[in-house]
């Protein structure tokens, strides 16, 4: 296994473990200080728990190699664990959203300097976690990674929306003012259209890549110019490319002299191969067709 893969699998284990810890504690804290934002923070992180069990999978199976049933790899059950991540961001987004507005037609509860200091160690913890898994995914180029840092991501502007809720009522409780007592729910309606906004967009970018939707344009070219930097390369008949999980897949289509061997035909094929490869470390798969050129 490769140091890439050690390290996310290592970024996706501790950020289980961490999706677990603060559960509890959220939880705990929640219910023992009568904490509502807190309680639905601990929920909200219950579902980052199973997030983060599906990213673990799915990495897992991913580096399995090709086989009989799945002779392009297993790459996409990265993608598929992102779009399971996505899905359950969007229903922790109208879950926060539904207590929020329940909130705002009830009485609100007081507010807990213990409940405070919970919400702004998970702020800092999950800030970090995104941080880290982030930076790992993009090294390992690890759908499944990416999806658990942006998963943090949602979880840190949900522990704002707690700090900002909670320290709004102490304040409010401190010099009487009753209205801030509703900084809580107000912050937790606009921290939901944050995570759902996010929910979207990791279940748009899932949705593409198991569609095949064709890589980025400034690639694709860069794949036109090292084809046709191959002297034998006459035309570029067609080039596609797709991602799949962590890998790319690359088809070419090119016309070279139609007087050439089979074998300088097979050694110009095996030279484009080695060319992207070589100058892209994501490709994993070249598959080359030969077009006779007159």
């Amino acid at each position: 296994m490769s140091k890439e893969k050690n390290e996310s699998m290592l970024a996706v284990s501790i950020s289980l473990i961490s999706n677990l810890i603060l559960t509890i504690g959220k939880i705990v804290v929640g219910v023992f200080f009568n904490s509502p934002v807190l309680l639905a923070d601990g929920v909200h992180n219950a579902g980052d728990v199973i997030a983060s069990g599906a990213a673990l999978g799915s990495m897992r199976i991913s580096q399995r190699p090709a086989d009989e049933d799945h002779p392009y790899g297993h790459g996409k059950a990265e993608v598929l664990a992102a779009g399971i991540v996505g899905i359950i961001l969007g229903i922790a987004a109208f879950y926060m959203a539904y207590h929020a507005v329940l909130g705002l037609f009830e009485e609100p509860h007081p507010a807990s300097f213990i409940a405070l200091i919970a919400a702004f160690i998970s702020l800092i913890w999950k800030f970090w976690l995104y941080r880290y898994t982030f930076k790992v995914g993009q090294a390992a180029k690890s759908k499944g990674l990416l999806a658990t840092a942006y998963d943090h991501l949602a979880d840190v502007y949900a522990s704002i929306a707690a700090v900002a809720g909670i320290g709004l009522s102490l304040v409010g409780e401190h010099y009487d003012i009753h209205f801030l007592a509703y900084g809580d729910p107000v912050a937790g309606i606009v921290v939901s259209y944050l995570v759902l906004k996010l929910a979207i967009h990791m279940g748009k970018e899932a949705a593409n890549v198991l569609m095949e939707k064709s890589i980025d344009a400034e690639k694709m070219i860069d794949f036109t110019r090292l084809i046709k930097s191959v002297p034998e390369v006459k035309r570029i008949d067609r080039v596609r490319a797709r991602e799949h999980g962590h890998y790319i897949l690359v088809d070419v289509r090119v016309s070279i002299p139609a007087d050439l061997t089979i074998q300088q035909g097979h050694d110009i094929a095996r030279e484009i191969k080695s060319t992207i490869k070589h100058n892209h470390a994501d490709v994993d798969e070249v598959l080359v067709h030969l077009n006779p050129y007159y």
